[in-house]
């Protein structure tokens, strides 16, 4: 009986995926064999695991999100424009719907090359939406600070959820602070009872802003969609953009609107596919199409 399995290997802007299709009979992998291979030293290396199944609400797929150490989350921004590239190629149409623990998320072609927007919903803004340990009457900016308490070096974040929760500071300059180190604390900071991603922000002029992303169960990365969402709409909320912004990540350029008529945020950004291969799941070793295990270049 063979053990083997297809994947593909994707990025939304540096955030990559392993991308594997229930639906053509792939097994459910547990969390120690995700993490395994999630290794950027001795697995594939990705951020998350994507795995497309069929929906029960009836959409055209059912997208299950698992981080780098396992653990099963709600929403992935660039993830969700990676599956709906491949959804709308499998479909032949100009939109398609995607299931996830977050809600419906709905994916358009924009004609131009790979890139594609989804629709990210509504921002959750409440503080028990977020979810917060405590009521915070604005949450704008909750009293959340690292640092001595009389020089703080972050402090007062805002916080969003969209599909999973953010926190954001505004900095000056997001290279300033080691997130690296900053990040896992603030992640597991008990005010955030379901952890939290961490990002730092900097706005650039009215309708732009950079930002750093410290991802929960999985470090830093090269591109949070989700991120970029959140740190928009804060931005918006507090006067130090408009409504429709480009964010800049280390991986490249999102441009985000958190459209007025009905509040929900658009996202827009590239996709790639880079390779595919199979994954010998008694051994987790794997082979690339063309190529040798293990190669990735």
């Amino acid at each position: 009986m063979t053990t083997a399995f297809r994947f593909r290997k994707m990025n939304g802007l540096g955030n990559d995926f392993l991308v594997l299709d229930a639906r053509a009979g792939v097994p459910r992998l547990r969390p120690d064999e995700i993490a395994a291979l999630a290794s950027r030293a001795t697995g594939i290396g990705f951020d998350q695991m994507i795995t497309i199944e069929a929906s029960p609400a009836g959409a055209d797929a059912f997208m299950r999100i698992d981080n780098a150490d396992g653990g099963e989350v709600d929403a992935c921004g660039n993830a969700t424009r990676c599956i709906g590239r491949l959804l709308i190629g499998e479909t032949g149409r100009e939109a398609v719907t995607i299931e996830t623990r977050a809600g419906l998320l709905r994916a358009y072609e924009t004609g131009e090359g790979e890139r594609v927007t989804v629709d990210m919903g509504v921002p959750r803004l409440a503080w028990d939406e977020i979810p917060l340990a405590e009521p915070f009457a604005d949450t704008r900016a909750i009293e959340l600070q690292i640092g001595p308490i009389d020089a703080p070096i972050l402090h007062s974040p805002a916080v969003v959820n969209m599909g999973n929760p953010h926190a954001i500071f505004w900095v000056d300059d997001v290279e300033a602070y080691d997130l690296a180190r900053i990040g896992p604390m603030l992640e597991h900071h008990p005010i955030f009872p379901e952890r939290a991603n961490i990002s730092l922000a900097h706005v650039t002029s009215a309708d732009s802003l950079t930002l750093k992303v410290w991802e929960r169960g999985v470090g830093l990365t090269r591109a949070c969609g989700t991120g970029a969402c959140a740190a928009a709409v804060a931005a918006a909320r507090t006067r130090r953009t408009g409504r429709r912004v480009a964010v800049t990540l280390p991986g490249g350029v999102l441009a985000i609107d958190w459209r007025a008529s009905d509040d929900h945020v658009l996202m827009t950004g590239d996709v790639e596919t880079e390779f595919a291969g199979t994954i010998d799941r008694a051994t987790l070793t794997w082979t690339r199409d063309g190529a040798v295990r293990g190669a990735a270049e």
